[in-house]
């Protein structure tokens, strides 16, 4: 995931260098929310088997309990990262933290 995030964090500065000068605000926006919800979708992707869910899920701060049934669930992954059991956990902070930038702040840099 680190070189995913890595990759898209290049692929989006030079996006935001190139096209800053239209007016893109809501398109932005809204490839902000689809960025961030195809990275939720790897990461559940990447988490294969349920305990690896139920492990993630409680040390990104779930409780036990829920995080056992939402390892469970049988939705699919594109279903699943616009739920809010992923939007709770990777929240777009932690997101941030891993390294993923995001349009908008850039998009407000330039403008």
């Amino acid at each position: 995931m680190d070189y995913r995030i890595e990759k898209l964090r290049q692929l989006i500065i030079g996006w935001v260098n190139y096209f800053g000068i239209a007016d893109m605000k809501g398109l932005a926006r809204e490839l902000d929310r689809w960025i961030r919800r195809r990275i939720r979708m790897c990461f559940w992707k990447q988490w294969k088997r349920i305990k690896t869910k139920y492990d993630k899920l409680v040390r990104l701060g779930m409780r036990e309990n829920e995080a056992w049934e939402f390892a469970n669930t049988r939705k699919g992954y594109c279903r699943i990262s616009n739920s809010h059991i992923l939007n709770k956990t990777l929240t777009n902070e932690y997101l941030e933290k891993l390294g993923l930038v995001s349009l908008t702040q850039g998009y407000s840099l330039v403008h």
